[in-house]
């Protein structure tokens, strides 16, 4: 991938990491350690903490998220998950981006 092209799909994916995050939390409670790392798996790119954490916090303080401590070992570990009023925000956006969305993924594989 070129430089212009990875900057522009890491500017996408920044544009995009709010819904990203309360997707991968309607699946299941995670951490901010975890989503971080399931972020940058799924876009095969690398993405400081410095990025995710502000989001959580910007995504809690609008009650889409809640974050609970949860003792491990000798550590207390926050743990996310989408809250009633994330996963309807995360259906307005399914609702949204399903027809321009699927137009476009069709029109790559053709």
């Amino acid at each position: 991938m070129s430089d212009i092209e990875e900057k522009l799909f890491r500017k996408t994916v920044k544009g995009l990491s709010r819904a990203i995050i309360l997707w991968l939390l309607s699946q299941k409670k995670m951490s901010g350690y975890a989503i971080l790392k399931e972020i940058c798996r799924l876009t095969d790119l690398k993405f400081a903490s410095g990025i995710i954490y502000p989001l959580l916090y910007e995504l809690e303080e609008k009650d889409l998220i809640r974050g609970e401590w949860i003792r491990k070992g000798r550590r207390n570990i926050k743990y996310y998950s989408i809250t009633e009023k994330g996963e309807n925000v995360l259906n307005k956006l399914r609702e949204l981006f399903d027809k321009p969305l699927r137009e476009v993924i069709e029109s790559l594989l053709i």
